[in-house]
């Protein structure tokens, strides 16, 4: 089975691939063997998770990879139990590809609690096997509350698709192809990956989450950017002062496209939107408002990547070397910059082996030099936030840091708040 070209083109990109989600729970570490034996309750039905990626069979400008199906499925291959924290497993885990003989993912049980006591079941895949969505389905489906898995419902007739004009698929295009800036990188120091796990108070996010007053009040995803573009602007100054003077700075957003239909499926089913950070407007009441507006248009902006995404993706199954092309340009950093995530565990609440989740920490993926990758998760009442950084050594926790700070003063505009700070750990 050949690999669609989002997938081969995280194969072909040059970086690891490796992206992940710790589910973390109160009480002492998981018993391997119960994990194993879930693992295999719920997973080893999944063909996805026994693909292994097959090298292309002559040369590469004209043959593509192949999925081939391992079986029986063998859980004991994938699960081992680990004396690292979550915090330096995820570090080691960004930087490291996954072996490459066995289905490009494992899921790891730690031992050692973080400073509250707390265990960790920690999945890590290759992006070309799963995206972000599938991680969270996956894990979903190991939980003892979960439903049960829904076989896709046909739709009530033909749902005519809203016609895209020529004029927005290629202004979209144009979006996709505009070069901007790398992120600076701090002063000092040598370049290299960093991680920085951020816990984010939650009344403090809810207050900002309130925000601009009067307004609807913001999503997730609108604070992530507008705060992202508040700690540039703090850490850097305004872009006239960067190195390429006004170029924008692009943040790349990954939107789902499966629907209500299909929205169990595993692989890859998203698309990147990019948008320009407002990093030079003064305020943060005035960059969110901006983010607002532009994550507004969305959906408009899906309608036009549905209409162009068919065609690329048939252009590079027939020509794999295209790719490969295209998953190195759009990896460079003035293209690709930083992925932005932000979503909302749902199905709460949970528990695996009788224990509540307490809180997800994501794991974007780590990008080429001159970029930064962030992502936020709500689950129940905790917020988390992952950097994954490119930059000098220590850069994911400047950023974090500076994120916080914007979040601090989204919220407290007009109203005195506590420090939203409760850990940031670099690693």
């Amino acid at each position: 089975m050949r690999l669609t070209a989002i997938e081969e083109g995280h194969l072909r990109n040059g970086m690891p691939g490796t992206i992940g989600i710790a589910a973390v729970f109160p009480g002492e570490p998981f018993d391997p063997a119960w994990v194993r034996t879930r693992v295999r309750d719920r997973w080893g039905a999944l063909e996805r998770m026994s693909l292994v990626p097959v090298p292309p069979a002559g040369p590469s400008a004209v043959s593509g990879h192949r999925w081939k199906a391992t079986r029986p499925f063998d859980p004991a291959a994938h699960i081992a139990v680990t004396d690292q924290d979550v915090d330096r497993l995820l570090a080691d885990g960004v930087t490291h590809p996954l072996p490459g003989e066995r289905p490009p993912w494992k899921l790891l049980v730690t031992r050692r609690p973080t400073p509250a006591g707390e265990h960790a079941v920690v999945l890590l895949a290759h992006h070309a096997l799963l995206d972000g969505r599938s991680l969270e389905t996956l894990f979903r489906m190991l939980m003892d509350d979960a439903a049960p898995q829904r076989l896709p419902v046909p739709a009530e007739g033909t749902r005519q698709r809203p016609s895209v004009r020529l004029a927005s698929v290629g202004a979209e295009l144009r979006r996709i192809g505009v070069p901007g800036q790398p992120v600076p990188a701090s002063s000092g120091g040598g370049p290299g990956p960093s991680v920085a796990v951020v816990r984010i108070d939650p009344e403090v996010m809810r207050a900002a989450r309130r925000q601009p007053a009067g307004g609807r009040g913001a999503t997730l995803n609108e604070l992530l950017l507008s705060t992202y573009a508040g700690a540039l602007r703090a850490c850097h100054g305004p872009l006239r002062s960067w190195p390429k003077g006004p170029t924008p700075l692009y943040a790349t957003v990954p939107v789902d496209l499966r629907t209500r239909h299909n929205a169990q499926q595993l692989g890859n089913g998203v698309t990147a939107l990019r948008v320009a950070l407002p990093v030079d407007l003064d305020t943060p009441v005035a960059r969110l408002r901006a983010c607002q507006d532009q994550v507004a248009a969305f959906e408009h902006r899906c309608e036009a990547h549905r209409a162009i995404l068919p065609a690329l993706q048939a252009a590079a199954r027939t020509l794999p070397w295209l790719a490969g092309v295209m998953a190195r340009r759009l990896a460079r950093p003035e293209l690709t910059t930083s992925l932005c995530t932000a979503f909302k565990w749902r199905d709460i609440p949970s528990h695996l082996h009788g224990r509540p989740l307490a809180r997800v920490v994501p794991l974007p993926q780590l990008s080429p030099p001159g970029t930064a990758n962030l992502c936020l998760v709500h689950t129940a009442d905790a917020y988390t936030l992952t950097v994954v950084s490119h930059l000098r050594a220590g850069d994911a926790e400047l950023i974090g840091a500076a994120v916080v700070r914007e979040l601090e003063a989204v919220a407290g505009a007009g109203v005195p708040v506590a420090r939203a700070v409760q850990g940031i750990r670099t690693v």
